[in-house]
């Protein structure tokens, strides 16, 4: 079925998470372009989306008994799930055409829906390798990598002209992975005589670009010696990247491209925002903070329970803010419900009996060194003084490290070891392969929700809004989101103060224990009516907030407003 010709946005991502049986994403940075998309759909906004099909996914995360990750393949069959379009484009690779197909999956939603365009070198006549290029999502080497982004930014731009998608007047990169598309524009708009790029010319691509940056880190910036972008890109292609004055150094810096050819910049939360114009002085970045979606992340227990109390919540969910009003009674029933729901699965998968009654911890996110997953743990003694004499307390971990992570795989092992220690005193159970499917089950069924990453390296965090969509509240450090979303005592609890020095470890160890020995932990078992105020709070303040569709609706506001 071809597609129509209408839409005005292209939203371009490296990673989409689309369902959990669909392998095309890692962890924040898909599963907010997924959200992202859902919320587009039911605002029935004009959009339409360009990532890799990832034919052999991520990666399936194998754990043993120490903790050691191994991983394999995580192969699917696009045919299975997907519409094969009619559309083969050329891309010019190392002085090779590689062709190019395109695979459609519609995210649907309330007011229409968003046509996703993976693309896919597995096509007949390319070499072996070639075909191989857009199978492993941020897998191989740099030349892997660039190769992979040449096909999103300069393949995509090509594929939704060859699809008939004329109407596009802005194009909106999320992360530096897409930023050859600009480059691909401006060959667009050069076409014809051989001449130079003028500023008119960078002006013109600027203003059809939008670009979201989302790392703090230095290192997460995708960066190219000109030597390789000459053999991938061509001697050509290099020298009116070099024109635009995007290499420096002698290496070309993806999100410095898109910085260049954007007219609106911005980070996924306020301190982000701050932290990047710190980064890079010379362009203005706005704040939009990330969100997630409000019906895909709330549990069906919860589902229920807004509908019956406040129905508007599904169409509107500003409406969350009258969670206010819900009994805690209420609250609590329903909260046990996806706890069950959680501990069922947790028995059914690893055979982990964990008691609904006693005080969960969760922390489920991608195993990286400053989100510090294993900090709960550095004072073994403690923690389990507060377990023996406060209360009962069991964790429940997840995540997966990148293959060549090691301090991520460091971090996972670190956890084993920790539960291996507590073994009879706190039940600590650590979910192998965790995907969107666990993400729900785990950030609405247990009873607190930790965070623990090194300032300022959280550029926003989604996990906790999931959590608090479910009445669950954060025990987090003051970086990303949390710093908007926290009132002490009302939707959750921070971790030491954000005028602590960021590296301050001492202290914001100090204060996880205080906030669990001297508050949280008796609160759930001594006023267990003030624990679910808490929970209620944490959907009327946030959950009403940080949700895509108002983080959808700041973007048409302010970056997708014609020029």
């Amino acid at each position: 079925m071809p597609l129509e010709s209408h839409y005005e946005i292209a939203y371009f991502s490296m990673e989409i998470e689309l369902e959990s049986e669909i392998p095309t994403y890692s962890g924040g940075l898909g599963v907010l372009a997924g959200d992202m998309l859902r919320s587009a759909a039911d605002a029935g906004v004009a959009m339409v989306a360009v990532s890799l099909i990832h034919r052999k996914g991520y990666f399936r995360q194998k754990l043993d008994a120490k903790g050691q990750q191994t991983e394999t393949d995580d192969e699917w069959r696009p045919e299975e799930r997907l519409e094969r379009l009619d559309a083969v484009v050329p891309v010019i690779l190392e002085g090779r055409e590689i062709q190019v197909q395109a695979w459609k999956y519609a995210v649907r939603g309330s007011g229409g829906e968003v046509p996703v365009i993976l693309l896919d070198a597995r096509v007949a006549g390319n070499a072996p390798d070639d075909a191989a290029l857009t199978d492993h999502l941020y897998g191989g080497d740099n030349r892997y990598r660039l190769c992979q982004e040449a096909i999103l930014g300069l393949g995509g731009r090509r594929m939704l002209s060859a699809l008939g998608l004329t109407g596009i007047r802005l194009y909106h990169m999320n992360e530096g992975h897409s930023a050859l598309l600009t480059i691909g524009l401006l060959e667009q708009q050069l076409a014809g005589p051989q001449r130079q790029a003028t500023e008119d010319d960078i002006n013109i691509v600027r203003k059809q670009c939008v670009f979201t940056t989302h790392t703090p880190v230095p290192a997460g910036h995708d960066q190219f010696p000109n030597s390789l972008v000459s053999q991938v890109l061509g001697e050509e292609r290099l020298a009116l990247i070099d024109e635009t004055h995007c290499c420096t150094d002698g290496t070309l810096n993806m999100t410095y491209l898109a910085l260049r050819f954007s007219h609106y910049v911005n980070g996924v939360a306020m301190k982000h925002g701050e932290v990047s114009s710190g980064m890079f002085p010379a362009y203005p970045v706005h704040a939009i903070t990330n969100g997630v979606h409000a019906v895909h992340w709330t549990s069906p227990a919860f589902q229920k329970l807004f509908d019956q109390h406040i129905p508007e919540w599904r169409g509107d969910n500003l409406y969350l803010r009258y969670a206010i009003k819900i009994s805690t009674k209420d609250i609590g029933e329903a909260h046990q419900e996806a706890k069950r729901a959680l501990l069922a699965a947790l028995q059914n998968k690893a055979g982990a009996k964990l008691d609904e009654k006693v005080l969960t911890i969760g922390f489920a996110r991608r195993a990286a060194q400053y989100k510090r997953m294993d900090l709960l743990f550095s004072q073994l003694d403690r923690l389990r003084r507060i377990a023996a004499q406060v209360g009962p307390l069991q964790i429940i971990y997840g995540g997966k490290a990148h293959p060549q992570d090691e301090f991520g795989k460091e971090a996972i092992r670190a956890v084993f070891d920790a539960a291996e220690v507590l073994r009879g005193a706190i039940e600590v159970t650590y979910v192998e392969n965790y995907d969107v499917q666990w993400g729900g089950l785990i950030a609405s069924g247990v009873d607190l929700w930790l965070n623990t990453p090194h300032r300022p390296f959280e550029a926003s965090g989604t996990s906790g809004m999931k959590a608090a969509m479910n009445g669950v509240p954060s025990l987090s450090i003051l970086d990303g989101w949390w710093i908007e979303g926290c009132l002490e005592g009302v939707t959750g609890w921070a971790i030491g103060s954000e005028e602590l020095p960021d590296d301050d470890l001492g202290d914001e160890i100090e204060s996880l224990y205080d906030k669990l020995e001297h508050e949280i932990v008796p609160m759930f078992y001594k006023s267990p009516q003030e624990y679910l105020k808490v929970m209620r709070s944490a959907i009327a303040v946030n959950a009403s907030f940080f949700n895509t569709q108002r983080m959808l609706a700041q973007y048409e506001a302010n970056a997708y407003r014609k020029q």
